[in-house]
């Protein structure tokens, strides 16, 4: 009882985020997003000392936007990477950017467990899970959150997977934030 009573308090905690992103205003600037994606793995590695754990941040990623949100994007992404890499005896998990028709697209891309690609259409929506909660902990808010706020720099969010071979988001920002 006591565990699924803290488990809908942080359940109720994620929701009240998600609502707070949809309505908190956008402060545009020049973000470093590969010192972001660094600050963040130093606390990964931090919390998993005893996982073998390849992160590779290239370096130079900036875009226009408002840092603390994309924080919240970048943390949900590798903290999802580092999740569902566990079972992986070497895991690896990278942060780059790739073209996509002539666009820059932003990606974390992971050698963990992968979904099957026919359920993506899922895979952004509140409380929409791909594996068991017993196998992977959490409440299914975190892509839904990235999502708004992709969406409200004006860029897109999707996914690229394959089962037991891994998962690459890719998102894409629009430098005329306002």
């Amino acid at each position: 009882l006591r565990s699924e009573c803290q488990r809908m308090g942080e359940l109720i905690d994620d929701m009240l985020n998600l609502s707070r992103v949809g309505r908190t205003e956008i402060k545009p600037d020049k973000v470093d997003l590969s010192a972001v994606a660094n600050r963040i793995v130093t606390r990964l590695r931090e919390e998993n000392p005893e996982r073998n754990i390849t992160f590779v941040i290239a370096p130079g990623l900036t875009c226009r936007g408002d840092e603390h949100l994309l924080e919240i994007v970048l943390t949900n992404l590798l903290t999802n990477a580092c999740k569902f890499t566990g079972k992986k005896e070497a895991a690896r998990i990278e942060f780059g950017s790739t073209d996509d028709h002539n666009e820059p697209a932003f990606f974390i891309r992971d050698n963990g467990i992968g979904f099957d690609m026919a359920y993506a259409g899922k895979l952004f929506g509140a409380f929409q899970r791909m594996h068991k909660f017993s196998e992977f902990p959490g409440n299914g808010i975190g892509l839904a959150t990235v999502k708004r706020i992709i969406h409200r720099h004006g860029g897109r969010v999707w996914a690229d997977s394959q089962p037991d071979h891994g998962t690459t988001i890719f998102f894409t920002i629009k430098e005329e934030t306002s």
